[in-house]
């Protein structure tokens, strides 16, 4: 073998490494991202409501602040009461996140065409964790209409 074909042979096997590289990358990134990690079935619009698998439903007989706008139907009273909505809806996201969700008791649909449900995370109440946390406060229901005043989330100190 001369020297410049000694040269080509070096050049193919240095090419020939490069390109085997290559795919590698390439096919364990196609791998990386065809299988990305599964999605919650739990999307939380707020801090007391949101879907499930598609569904839409609101947490039972308790109230978390509004995280709208203040002055907008349904939204917030006062600035508080928007931030505090932020903190309920990040506590409940991270509450839920991977974990165990059993709907405990379905009451049926209010008049938005939601789920009224008690929902359990890991085997406890929801709704007892975000009370007992200062996230939410007692609003009781009796057939999809409210028996009591709703909450106050401003001017609290």
């Amino acid at each position: 073998m001369n020297r410049i074909d000694l040269m080509f042979n070096r050049i193919n096997s240095k090419t020939f490494i490069a390109f085997k590289t290559f795919m590698f990358l390439f096919i364990f990134s196609t791998f990386a991202h065809a299988n990305p990690a599964p999605k919650s079935p739990i999307y939380w619009s707020d801090g007391d409501s949101g879907r499930i698998d598609g569904v839409k439903f609101r947490l039972a007989n308790i109230d978390a602040p509004e995280t709208g706008r203040i002055g907008q139907r349904s939204g917030a009273k006062c600035p508080e009461e928007v931030e505090l909505g932020k903190q309920a809806k990040a506590f409940v996201i991270s509450l839920t996140n991977n974990a165990d969700l059993n709907i405990i008791k379905n009451y049926g649909e209010d008049r938005y065409d939601r789920l009224v449900i008690d929902l359990s995370v890991n085997g406890e109440d929801i709704a007892a964790i975000g009370t007992r946390k200062g996230f939410y406060k007692s609003w009781k229901h009796e057939n999809g209409r409210s028996v009591e005043k709703k909450p106050s989330w401003c001017n609290i100190k």
